[in-house]
């Protein structure tokens, strides 16, 4: 099969019984860029009615999995504007006609962003994010805003705005965090793809708890501009989809930013890293002879339920891996501990209030807002964990010119080093882990413990995270909980771990859909004109306020 063939058949393979597929009209279900687009350049159907589909799953199942924060009353008027220029023949952009949906704290000029938070429910950009401006370019239909955990601060997806979100897999458990409504919505087709931010665990935690793909790209290659910031050292933003191939297309999309003054990271990226096509070269890797690090400080090999699934799942990849020919090296180090990494040198309670303050107070932000951190904490209207209360309070009175901070930054220095000795002593490709030592925990959880994000986060490297397996299924999650793997690469090594990625998605389908989202539903007919979209509220109500109190710190 010829290369780009094979891309599409991995990539638009529906993951559903043909007894289930709609015998006419557009089925969103597990729908892929490739079989959206193939549909709808076809003539098989409009672009009203591929929005629509996806309006009426959102409309019917959200309440299943409070995912949605607010929809873009727009969406409609977009697909029919994107209708006429398909009838014109002016067709172009990589993502046209794609729904998508935004995690809330990505701005947007046409809809509030308010992070979660409800004392930024008025907060009104008057300038799309960067990120966003050049998904609308390439032709993406943005269908709305994701719950998450608020402003991005855990893993747990709760927030006083949004409420609670569910993991459609399993009822009694979050779905990761912090970007877990753009997760779990992704999950139940309410969107072919998502965006999210990530400042220690926050794309791949939700995709590994969701069986999905995410990217964590190297620090500098996506400008933040127009992200509700936490660390300027840590954050990072990117996809989340259901497929290899639909990240590295939204992964190409996003970086075509370039750039960005507002952001100086973004000077860091080399030329042969820029105005890549992640997608172009997906089918060109090989999975034998590769060399991948497997950190062993990153498993809890204590047997339980929550942790034997994810030990077994990984036992399992790595036999399938070296069946396939990749040489698996275990690095023992004990530098690779992700509580130690994270207690010596993560740097957001040092930098989130400057951070949020000049955020806040930006001319281009209107709306009634906050005008500083402290603002809005004194505000009443949050919600923070209680596990996180010291590190929120804490967060108030720091800054980057603590005395204590450039010694950290000084040890971060120390971690990227050992890490590009650790590739080079080992001649690694690629470095592999769980992305989470357990089980994705239960609602309620004072914590979303046990997760091996933070030495990306730190050192600024690429991450794709890819889904390989489930645990046992039982009466709360029928066809069990995802488990995702991390795939870490030396700086600027994208491409190649897109590349990886495609293959292990190779070896064979591990993507479930959720059952309750496997039921078939009729499109329902919008009117046209402003108030077409249906209206979609949050279920602020599902919170446990036991266990998350509101207002307090």
């Amino acid at each position: 099969m010829r290369a780009h063939g094979r891309l599409i058949a991995q990539c638009f393979t529906a993951l559903l019984p043909l007894a289930w597929c709609q015998s006419a009209g557009f089925d969103a279900r597990e729908a892929t860029i490739d079989s959206v687009q193939h549909d709808l350049f076809s003539g098989l159907t409009t672009c009203r009615i591929i929005v629509s589909s996806f309006l009426t799953r959102i409309e019917a199942f959200n309440a299943k999995v409070n995912t949605i924060i607010n929809l873009n009353p727009t969406a409609l008027a977009i697909a029919d504007e994107l209708d006429e220029r398909l009838a014109s023949g002016n067709n172009t952009g990589s993502l046209f006609c794609i729904p998508i949906l935004l995690k809330d704290n990505y701005d947007t000029a046409d809809v509030v962003t308010t992070g979660g938070n409800l004392d930024l429910e008025a907060s009104q950009p008057t300038d799309d994010a960067p990120a966003v401006a050049a998904l609308k370019r390439a032709g993406a239909v943005i269908l709305g805003k994701t719950n998450l955990h608020e402003l991005a601060l855990e893993g747990l997806s709760v927030s006083s705005s949004g409420g609670q979100t569910i993991n459609p897999y399993d009822s009694s458990r979050t779905p990761g965090g912090s970007s877990g409504g753009s997760g779990a919505a992704v999950a139940s087709s309410f969107s072919v793809l998502a965006t999210g931010s990530d400042t220690v665990n926050s794309l791949r935690s939700p995709a590994s708890a969701n069986s999905l793909f995410s990217v964590r790209p190297t620090r500098g290659l996506i400008t933040r501009t127009g992200i509700v910031p936490i660390s300027y050292t840590q954050d990072a933003i990117g996809p989340i989809t259901r497929c290899v191939r639909d990240a590295a297309v939204a992964l190409t999309v996003m970086t075509s930013t370039g750039y960005d003054a507002a952001d100086n990271t973004t000077a860091l990226v080399p030329p042969t890293s820029r105005n890549v096509d992640y997608a172009a070269e997906l089918s060109t890797g090989a999975l034998k002879g590769l060399r991948l690090g497997l950190l062993e400080g990153f498993f809890n090999r204590t047997a339980s339920n929550e942790t034997t699934p994810v030990n077994d799942t990984m036992a399992s990849i790595v036999s399938e891996l070296r069946s396939a020919h990749a040489n698996i090296i275990p690095i023992t180090s004990s530098i690779y501990n992700a509580t130690a990494i994270s207690a010596k040198m993560d740097v957001q309670r040092f930098e989130y209030r400057e951070e949020m303050d000049t955020y806040l107070q930006r001319s281009s932000l209107k709306g009634t807002h906050p005008q500083t951190l402290n603002e809005l904490y004194a505000s009443g209207k949050f919600l923070v964990i209680p596990s996180q209360y010291e590190y929120v309070n804490t967060a108030l009175i720091s800054s980057t010119s603590n005395a204590t901070y450039a010694s950290v930054q000084y040890g971060i220095q120390d971690l990227i080093l050992a890490l590009d000795e650790t590739f080079i002593k080992n001649n690694l490709d690629a470095i592999i882990y769980p992305e989470q030592q357990n089980l994705v925990v239960k609602i309620g959880s004072a914590s979303q413990s046990g997760r091996n994000g933070i030495l990306a986060a730190i050192t600024g490297s690429p991450v794709v995270t890819v889904p390989v397996g489930f645990s046992d299924p039982g009466a709360e999650a029928p066809v069990g909980v995802p488990i995702g793997m991390e795939i870490l690469g030396r700086k600027w090594s994208e491409e190649m771990l897109l590349q990886i990625a495609y293959q292990i998605e190779g070896l064979g389908r591990v993507r479930r859909t959720p059952v309750w989202a496997m039921e078939s539903l009729e499109t329902s007919t919008y009117g046209s004109g402003n108030g077409s979209v249906p209206v979609v509220r949050p279920d602020r109500g599902n919170v446990d306020t036991k266990a998350y109190p509101l207002g307090k710190l």
